[in-house]
């Protein structure tokens, strides 16, 4: 089932997601909103920890919120972040989570990276070309 793509209610989304943000310790807060396949917006914010390799990313928060409530694809991702929640320059996303991005998203699947004069939009497989899937 295909869902219209509505750049603005996902970039709200997301700029609300990341005053949720828990950064006590790069300070650098990042929202993340999805849409899901059912038209449903899931939203999520980075949660950092003083171990770090226990940090989890907006961008997978908000996809492991959608499947966790049994979406298994997605149809587009915003994502925001700036130094104390201000936004500037684009927040792009991490290797980790554009892999999981590829998991659940296809080559053409629109990602908004906002800045603070509005947005840029990138396909998945712009950002992550040659990425490892089921066929690997």
């Amino acid at each position: 089932m295909q869902h219209t793509i509505k750049a603005d209610e996902l970039i709200n989304g997301a700029k609300a997601a990341m005053k949720a943000a828990y950064a006590p310790y790069s300070h650098f807060y990042v929202g993340a909103a999805v849409l899901a396949e059912d038209g449903k917006i899931y939203t999520g914010c980075n949660i950092e920890n003083s171990s770090y390799g226990a940090t989890n990313c907006a961008e997978r928060t908000a996809i492991f919120k959608a499947v966790s409530e049994g979406c298994r694809k997605i149809h587009a991702i915003a994502i925001c972040g700036g130094y104390e929640g201000v936004i500037e320059a684009v927040a792009s996303p991490c290797g980790i989570c554009r892999q999981v991005m590829s998991e659940f998203g296809q080559n053409d699947m629109p990602v908004f990276l906002i800045h603070k004069d509005g947005f840029d939009e990138y396909t998945l497989g712009e950002l992550l070309p040659c990425s490892f899937t089921l066929e690997n």
